[in-house]
């Protein structure tokens, strides 16, 4: 059966007026004898789309493209030129960092009126009080004015309130890149409880594989014009080949980026068997990421990931996760290892991609999707489902306990 929509989005068209020569006054237009200067800017063009209730719904496009435009829309925050959208339950919207906070305002003041804008009571507020500031992290700071907070602190205290709204749709704009991991990780906890509870998110970001591996499905807009709306993983591939050129690899995969720094060549090393194209679950393994740098680049971060064929996004792993990310590569050749202490993975295919981005993660380098195909096999641990074992062990059998009979009523016994 499928899900009601939680949005349906319905011939939805934005324009902006984009001055040239705008009159600053009255006078202005007087002496000038003409109105401003203006050319038509159309940020959404008719833009139709069912966002599915209980899901995590991603928006992704370039810079330009509408995504912030029409999660606005949606929070009623502007008003489309035409069409209409409609929304089952409430919406809570963390769209810019402290939107809807007073800068001469404390954080404990900020609080109740965030909460109050986004249709909270104040014994609902009062009741939530503690749970906030618990989540937001900024406990020390709560009478201070937000003006002296940090863009880290106007992030979670503003999330922290819009969360605990108890929405049925939440929607958020690219604010968590401002967090610190330990925030994002929980508000991604947060999000999978949101799911659980049946709840949709719908969210806008320029992480590719956040994307990828957090959202069920997702749309893919292109200068305000719809291009294409599916499962998360096969729109995050359509949008990276075509906005990013990517184009086609002798041997497997495609590839696109800037080009100052390229993986040249991947191998999976087997400790006895050397570059092989099949594990088995437990086995030890390396994967060795070849480079070659035109130019120095400064803190370069370098990434692989591994796809089910025909399935999920299955893991990735960068260098700056682990911490390891030289302070600059010279121009030339050199690689990479990273060690893989036991493969987890349960039988399978799976495809190999490999990366190499600026420190931030906005700048692409050089991403090789699908680099190659490899199988894993059966080894040890041997468990029963799923894409992963854990290692897991039966033990501390306790021996079964007698059980009693029940007491024979007066109306079941024998004469």
């Amino acid at each position: 059966m499928t899900k009601p929509s939680a949005i349906t989005i319905d011939g939805v068209s934005k324009t902006f007026r984009v001055y040239r020569d705008r009159n600053q006054s009255l006078k202005a237009t007087v002496l000038s004898r003409s109105r401003g200067k203006y050319r038509e800017f159309t940020a959404l063009d008719d833009v139709s789309l069912e966002i599915p209730e209980g899901k995590t719904f991603g928006l992704l496009g370039n810079n330009g493209s509408g995504k912030s435009t029409l999660l606005k829309c949606i929070a009623r925050i502007l008003e489309p030129n035409a069409g209409t959208i409609t929304h089952r339950g409430r919406i809570a919207a963390m769209l810019e960092v402290g939107s809807g906070f007073h800068p001469e305002l404390s954080g404990r003041e900020n609080v109740y009126l965030n909460g109050s804008i986004l249709g909270m009571t104040k014994a609902e507020i009062d009741r939530k009080f503690d749970a906030i500031v618990d989540f937001s992290g900024v406990e020390q700071f709560i009478d201070q004015p937000v003006k002296n907070y940090s863009s880290g602190m106007y992030v979670r205290l503003g999330f922290a309130v819009s969360i605990h709204v108890d929405p049925d749709i939440l929607l958020v704009d690219e604010v968590l890149a401002v967090g610190d991991m330990a925030f994002q990780e929980k508000c991604m906890a947060k999000f999978a409880e949101f799911k659980r509870e049946g709840r949709t998110v719908v969210v806008v970001s320029h992480g590719l594989e956040q994307m990828r591996s957090f959202c069920d499905e997702a749309a893919w807009l292109h200068h305000g014009v719809l291009k294409d709306v599916g499962p998360a993983a096969e729109i995050v591939d359509l949008y990276s080949n075509e906005e990013h050129g990517a184009t086609l690899v002798e041997g497997g995969g495609k590839r696109f980026g800037t080009g100052e720094a390229q993986v040249t060549k991947l191998e999976l090393l087997h400790p006895e068997r050397g570059d092989v194209r099949n594990l088995s679950t437990g086995d030890r393994a390396t994967i060795r990421l070849h480079y070659r740098a035109a130019e120095r680049i400064e803190r370069p971060v370098f990434g692989v990931s591994v796809d089910v064929v025909n399935g999920p996004f299955l893991w990735g792993h960068t260098s700056r996760d682990s911490g390891f990310v030289p302070d600059a590569i010279e121009p030339g050749e050199g690689t990479i290892d990273i060690e893989i202490p036991s493969v987890t993975f349960r039988p399978l295919n799976a495809y190999l991609s490999a990366s190499i981005q600026d420190f931030d993660g906005t700048h692409n380098y050089d991403v090789w999707q699908r680099a190659f195909t490899f199988s894993v096999g059966p080894g040890t641990p041997i468990e029963s489902g799923g894409l992963v074992t854990l290692g897991s062990k039966f033990g501390n059998l306790t021996p079964p306990r007698p059980i009693e009979a029940p007491p024979v009523r007066r109306a079941d016994r024998e004469d």
